[in-house]
């Protein structure tokens, strides 16, 4: 149906001529940018939103196995013994969603749950010498784990109950930290725990990519615990959850939010030029010699390299494994995450594997996808991943991903130019949510308060909830 609606919407364009006046151009339709597009829509603004592919995604999209060997096969054709195409679904960015996360809040608030289909994540583990162990994170779980020797064990105990008791509003649950004024570490050591544990917290269940929030404020570390565990307490095996049919289907189901509000789309639209008029503030989009005039551009990094509107900030690595066995030593799960902290390897950023399954319908059956990536800190980034990629076991097929990760530079205020940050290496969502709201409240702040909508996740109408 989102095909239909938006081929229906590419001839409505087509018939009307791209000399048309729109309140936004969207350019590129990665999860970020369809978001932010379906957001508008409803918001009441009239879109246009382009394109250069031919599918939905960007570099965020899914891909089939045909499309994987095309454009990083170096000229190789699909084995036969990979199976048909057609059942495969490879994420080139793989996140997943964590069950009580910003971006299954997004997905209420915007009622677009209802184009999706989810399954849980089989099992969260964490790297410690050498080798993979479950998360704990309920106090049965803490004291079963072979993580951590017996005193240990109760130590964490009793910091995984004040991190569940605590309430920001109740001082009586503080047990006398100020957790806005002491440090992460200051916490920790409160509680007496080892380095090692401090690596599976800070890492594996609070989700920090690196030990830099070990010197901020205590009150994130404890609200990123909390989450983790509110989303395992949604279904119990682990606190994440993903589409069926890989990520691809989340840029489709916001196109087809903002489509259902009026906005078009234009696939295969090449961009030949962002219009800017003689103050520096865009004007209009140019492709193929007509010109589509609008009040501001939303875009990914790729759109705006010959503006000089970005800069790169670094790299991110990714290979992608395809496999005919489960990722070992982790209870033969069909889909899991495995992270691996930094400390454990002697790196600047932790590793991240992801394994998707047939189950989650993104490989055929006795086929996994496992997707290992890290941010680049050398000259040979696939070399970097070799202590994760020790833990797989032997491939079928190996893919190697080099994605440059690029910030915006600009001043939006003046040139009306709303520009996405590029995907981290993190291997969940968490991180891409706040960079769509972050956007999203620099274009409030140019609109006349009258037309200003602001979004608070934390407080849904009931309706959204539901």
């Amino acid at each position: 149906v989102l095909h239909l609606l938006a081929r229906d919407s590419q001839r409505r364009t087509l018939s009307a001529g791209m000399d048309d006046e729109y309140d936004v151009i969207v350019l590129g339709t990665g999860m970020k940018d369809t978001l932010l597009s379906g957001l508008m829509s409803v918001a009441g603004k009239k879109v246009l939103h382009m394109d250069r592919n031919g599918y939905y995604g960007g570099e965020s999209a899914s891909l089939n196995l045909n499309q994987m060997f095309e454009k990083y096969g170096g000229g190789e054709k699909p084995p036969v013994e990979l199976g048909s195409s057609r059942d495969y679904n490879v994420d080139l960015i793989p996140k997943f969603m964590m069950a009580s996360g910003k971006l299954v809040r997004m997905l209420l608030y915007s009622k677009t749950t209802h184009y999706l289909e989810f399954k849980q994540i089989d099992g969260s583990f964490v790297y410690k010498k050498g080798a993979v162990y479950k998360v704990p994170v309920t106090e049965t779980e803490a004291l079963g784990s072979g993580l951590m020797g017996l005193f240990e064990k109760r130590r964490f105990r009793n910091f995984l109950i004040y991190v569940q008791n605590y309430k920001e509003k109740e001082p009586s649950t503080h047990k006398g930290h100020d957790l806005t004024r002491m440090s992460a570490s200051e916490l920790i050591k409160d509680f007496g725990l080892q380095d090692e544990t401090v690596d599976f917290i800070g890492h594996a269940i609070a989700l920090f990519h690196n030990d830099e929030y070990l010197n901020k404020p205590a009150a994130e570390l404890v609200k990123r615990c909390q989450l983790y565990s509110l989303s395992l307490a949604q279904y119990g095996k682990s606190p994440y959850i993903y589409p069926l049919y890989g990520l691809g289907e989340l840029p489709q189901a916001f196109s087809r939010l903002s489509a259902v509000h009026g906005g078009v789309y234009m696939l295969n639209k090449k961009v030949d030029k962002i219009e800017y008029d003689e103050n520096g503030r865009v004007c209009g989009v140019t492709s193929e010699g007509e010109t589509a005039k609008c009040k501001m551009v939303i875009g990914d990094p790729s759109y705006f390299l010959a503006d000089g509107k970005v800069k790169q900030v670094g790299q991110v690595i990714r290979m992608v494994c395809i496999m005919s066995h489960p990722v070992p030593n982790t209870n033969n799960s069909d889909s899991c995450q495995i992270i691996i902290p930094q400390n454990q390897i002697g790196r600047k950023n932790d590793i991240y594997i992801t394994c998707l399954g047939a189950s989650n319908s993104v490989a055929p059956a006795g086929k996994y996808i496992v997707i290992v990536s890290s941010t680049v800190e050398t000259s040979e980034p696939v070399k970097e991943l070799a202590p994760a990629l020790k833990l797989l076991g032997k491939p079928d097929k190996i893919f190697a991903l080099l994605n440059n990760i690029y910030q915006p530079t600009n001043d939006f205020e003046k040139d009306g130019c709303f520009i996405t940050p590029s995907f981290d290496a993190t291997s969940h969502f968490e991180s891409s949510v706040n960079d769509v709201l972050a956007v999203y409240e620099q274009i409030q702040s140019t609109l006349p308060p009258d037309e200003r909508k602001p979004i608070d996740l934390d407080n849904l109408p009931p309706q959204a909830e539901e």
